[in-house]
This record gives C-alpha cells, sequence and structure tokens, in this order.
C-alpha cells in the first residue's frame, strides 16, 4: 500500500508522552482467543512496575477523542465478539506522572477502534473511504453497538491487558486504537459508571507491520489510499514517545498469528480530560459533516455518543 500524501493545515503538535518497550507482555488469543502463552506471574508483573517507577516519565498530554466515542462500554478482556483479524493482544500500564511513576492501582483503561474493513460499531454505515465491502458483509455475530469496545481495570501493578484484533484504517487517518483513562468510578451494570476521565490519547502501530497485516485477509478487501504514520493529523512523528505501541510477532514468519503490543501510560490521577485535546481536523470520511461520522448509531445506542468533543474525523 502506498501513503496518503495530503497537505494537513495542522498548525500545532500535541506532546503525548509515554514509555513503551519497558513492560512484559501479555498472552496472545487465537481460535477464540484461548491463551497462546501464559500472562506473566504476578511477582513478575510487579517487578516490571517497579522497574518503570525507577525512571519515571513526563506526563502526557491528552489528544482529540474522535467522533466515534461512545459512552457504556463493556467490562471485559475479550472486546472482539467474533470479528475476524488478526489477534492483538495489548498490555498497557498506568502510572502517575506526579508520584515517582507509581502504578495507578484501580485506574479504569478503555479503548476502542475500528473493524478489519474500518467500521465503528455503533456507526457501521460509515463509509471508511477507499473501497471496502458493507460491515453488514463481514456475516460476523458481533453487537454493532459495542464490538471492539471495552474496559479493563487496573490490578495494584497499573496493569491492564486486552484481546482484540489489529485495526484496520480509515480515510484520512493512519491505523491506531483510541484509549481513555478513568480513575475515581467503578463498575456497575457490566460497565465503569462515575469518576474522572484523566487522560484521552491514541496508540500506533508502525507503518511496515500495519502494511503487512492488510495484505492478509480480511484487510485485504478494503482498498485504497493508506495514510502512513508521516502524514497522519495526529501522530506528531515521536516513536514511543507519540504512543507508538511496541510489538512483537507471535510468529515473526507469519504474521496471521498476532502481535503482542505494550506501552506505559503517565497520567495525573488527579487531572481532568474533556477529550477534546489536540491532534484534529482534517476531512471526515466520504459524505460526512465536519462534525459528525455518516453513519449514525442504531437504535437503543446512547444518545449522547456525539460528545461535544467530537468535532474531528480522527
Amino acid at each position: 500500500m502506498t501513503g496518503n500524501h495530503k497537505d494537513r493545515s495542522i498548525t500545532r503538535r500535541r506532546a503525548l508522552v509515554v514509555s513503551g518497550g519497558t513492560v512484559a507482555a501479555g498472552g496472545l488469543a487465537v481460535a477464540g482467543f484461548q491463551s497462546a502463552f501464559a500472562d506473566t506471574a504476578d511477582a513478575d508483573a510487579t517487578a516490571s512496575a517497579s522497574s518503570t517507577s525507577s525512571e519515571c516519565l513526563t506526563l502526557m498530554s491528552s489528544v482529540t477523542e474522535g467522533p466515534y466515542y461512545l459512552d457504556g462500554a463493556l467490562v471485559r478482556k475479550d472486546i472482539t465478539e467474533g470479528k475476524a483479524g488478526v489477534p492483538l493482544t495489548l498490555r498497557l500500564t498506568v502510572v502517575d506522572a506526579t508520584d515517582g511513576c507509581t502504578p495507578v492501582k484501580g485506574a479504569a483503561v478503555e479503548i476502542w477502534h475500528c473493524d478489519a474493513w474500518g467500521y465503528y460499531s455503533g456507526y457501521t454505515t460509515a463509509n471508511p473511504g477507499g473501497s471496502a465491502p458493507a460491515e453488514s458483509e463481514e456475516g460476523d455475530s458481533a453487537n454493532d453497538q459495542t464490538y471492539l469496545r471495552g474496559y479493563q481495570i487496573a490490578g495494584a501493578n497499573g496493569v491492564v491487558r486486552f484481546e482484540t484484533i489489529f485495526p484496520g484504517w480509515y480515510t484520512p487517518r493512519t491505523c491506531h486504537i483510541h484509549v481513555k483513562v478513568h480513575t475515581g468510578g467503578a463498575k456497575e451494570d457490566g460497565t465503569y459508571e462515575g469518576g474522572t476521565v484523566n487522560y484521552t490519547g491514541q496508540l500506533f502501530f508502525a507503518d511496515d507491520i500495519a502494511e503487512e497485516i492488510f495484505t492478509l485477509d480480511p484487510y485485504a478487501k478494503h482498498t485504497g489510499s493508506y495514510t502512513v504514520l508521516a502524514d497522519d493529523m495526529v501522530y506528531d512523528g515521536g516513536g514511543a514517545a507519540s504512543g507508538l505501541l511496541t510489538l512483537k510477532a507471535v510468529h515473526k514468519k507469519d504474521p496471521s498469528k498476532g502481535y503482542k503490543g505494550s506501552l506505559t501510560l503517565a497520567i495525573d490521577p488527579d487531572a481532568e480530560n474533556t477529550g477534546a485535546g489536540s491532534g484534529g481536523g482534517g476531512t471526515p470520511p466520504s459524505g460526512a459533516p465536519s462534525d459528525a461520522p455518516t453513519g449514525t448509531p442504531p437504535s437503543g445506542a446512547p444518545t449522547d455518543s456525539a460528545s461535544p468533543s467530537a468535532s474531528a474525523s480522527a
């Protein structure tokens, strides 16, 4: 695939500072997400957290949450709901940048991302750009309002793990995963209620890995100009310091077997974030108004899905 080289009107780049590669990855799930390797032991995870705290990280700045956010995601480790794609296990560690980067016990990490063809749950008629089958043609059993969205709550070591698939892409964005960190709330009725959003960010993937994945099924059925990291409106080119995940292939010669990804998120647990951080702008998917995706949530979806901060196409 080739990069989508477009002029950007962005005059300000955000400074998202995180650290990758210091955290041991968790288990990969294949064939129903049965673990292909064991999660690290508690003692090992504690040692990893201690190592992270020994080199305190700079506080991260938030970026836009984008127009595809929905309230009410479920607390669960496996967010796939049967969506097809290359398996991806994420291991994220939340630390307090204002207190020696100590782990933030009880932090709720929320992620959401598109499927292999570029569609988000709740917005399954939004055109992902290029040429792709309709989301309904995938034939999976996923709930159109909830797939590829979820929370996990950190233990004493600040670590959360998710089992998902490698995201696809949509115009004009590079491959990415959205993330929020919440504190002060609690699990209730299967979701996370109350508390404060401390951080809103995005996680990114190396171009060479993403482009190799996109030659595989079902990703290959979505064709068009893919936006590389250097041309993305949100990613600022800072590597791990800008949200670039540390990735490790489960089988080096067979990318279809999946990847493990890790990153450490340094937050201020006393700060509050609105989700309107920098990095927004650009042209929404084909035919969309400037402040919304082309699709609309199905009947019964949360009424506040189009949040005030969802003014960008990210």
